[in-house]
């Protein structure tokens, strides 16, 4: 239900540009990323730092995309994010030393240090790869194209990716007897 909830902007950006166009579709987005927070808000009392990144992500490129009536706003949006999540990623490893990956799961699961660098490294090279994606498909394709992109072939790479990653970590999880 938490996968549902979090892709809540995108599937309504979805719906809004097949019956309204583009333009439309962004400030739904905007909209709905701040009933997103919203939500969390009254529910949980606090929001969590990417959600706040990507509000700030979607007004600044989803306004730039109303204001100047440019669609190549919000194409770059996704690539931006992405690339903000792989940077921040491979600062923390760089910079701080600090494996993020493993901070955020740790609690779920106990891996061997080799496993969490590597989860951590697919992790950054998956979204450094989504980010180029999606500039390929938005300057290549027609807009209608890069909205399915977004939607289908965002949500299939993903999966993909995931499953991967537990097909990758399989062999460090030792069952509990």
């Amino acid at each position: 239900m938490k996968f549902l909830f979090d892709l809540f902007p995108v599937i309504l950006f979805f719906i809004a540009y097949k019956f309204a166009g583009i333009f439309v579709a962004t400030g739904v987005a905007i909209v709905a990323t701040f009933a997103q927070i919203g939500w969390v808000w009254y529910r949980r009392g606090k929001v969590d730092t990417m959600l706040w990144v990507s509000l700030a992500i979607i007004t600044v490129f989803g306004g730039a995309t109303l204001l100047l009536q440019d669609e190549t706003f919000i194409k770059w949006k996704p690539t931006v994010l992405y690339w903000l999540f792989a940077a921040i990623l491979a600062g923390g490893t760089l910079l701080m030393k600090k494996n993020l990956i493993k901070s955020l799961l740790a609690e779920q699961m106990e891996l061997p240090d080799v496993a969490w660098d590597k989860m951590n490294w697919s992790w950054i090279g998956f979204f450094a790869f989504m980010g180029i994606a999606n500039l390929v498909v938005a300057y290549n394709f027609s807009t209608d194209t890069w909205v399915n992109f977004k939607l289908f072939g965002g949500i299939g790479l993903m999966f993909g990716f995931v499953l991967a990653q537990g097909v990758m970590l399989s062999k460090y999880i030792e069952e509990k007897k």
